[in-house]
């Protein structure tokens, strides 16, 4: 049995296969790495599930800016779930807040009763609210199976201690999940301070553009992401 396992936070259906490849055991796939992930395309999602075996939790998230949701974008998120669920999806990553940055309990509990029977993972809309432990107890109350979180540091390297006590008032409860900023090098020392059994990273890096022509006039088209191969087998071999 591993130490722990590795969630790969993935822009695109290639990152999916080579996290599966490496030996990662669940993808959240995104799409605009640049504003912090939002939901991707429902050719996106149909097209990885049909490609990976490997457990599948798309990000669902309309927009960037903050997770405080008018009754437009609450009907999107759950006409968003419901396509995850009918595509064969395992999960969806999601949260909510108040505007006080409160989780919205009532909100959360909404979209886990809509998302049965797949998993929920709260996103770092918790790294956003004023009491980390209250937040986890709302969390649970609304049925979530985890949170992703940096122990509201930018980094969760830098948390290991606070997250560390996150795992232990969340007991078997909720799973607690440290993510951002996870590389091979500090993997080691997070992984003794926080106890957690999951982590969550991109390792991502910039692919080389392909193209043979370009227009400089025009605007940038951005970049296409990738993970660290070398990375990510460096993470997954501290796991094992």
């Amino acid at each position: 049995m591993p130490k722990a396992i590795l969630e790969v936070c993935s822009f695109n259906i290639q990152s999916c296969l080579i996290a599966e490849k490496a030996g990662a055991s669940r993808v959240e796939l995104c799409d605009n790495p640049t504003e912090g992930g939002t939901t991707p395309s429902h050719g996106a999602i149909k097209r990885t599930r049909e490609k990976i075996s490997i457990k599948l939790y798309p990000l669902v998230r309309p927009r960037a800016g903050n997770y405080y949701y008018d009754e437009d974008e609450i009907a999107i998120i759950e006409q968003d779930i419901r396509v995850c669920r009918e595509l064969g999806c395992d999960g969806i990553s999601i949260g909510a807040q108040l505007l006080d940055g409160r989780i919205d309990k009532d909100l959360m509990k909404r979209f886990v009763e809509l998302a049965g029977p797949m998993g929920v993972t709260c996103n770092r809309a918790f790294d956003a609210t004023p009491d980390m432990f209250q937040a986890l107890e709302d969390l649970i109350e609304a049925g979530c199976e985890r949170v992703l979180t940096s122990g509201q540091a930018s980094g969760a390297p830098e948390a290991g201690r606070v997250l560390g006590e996150l795992v232990k008032a969340a007991g078997e409860r909720i799973i607690v999940m440290p993510g951002a900023g996870i590389r091979s090098s500090n993997l080691g020392k997070l992984m003794e301070e926080s106890g957690a059994r999951e982590y969550h990273g991109s390792v991502r890096r910039p692919t080389v553009n392909p193209m043979l022509h370009g227009n400089p006039r025009v605007l940038d088209f951005g970049n296409v992401y990738l993970p660290d191969e070398q990375e990510l087998a460096g993470i997954l071999a501290q796991m094992r």
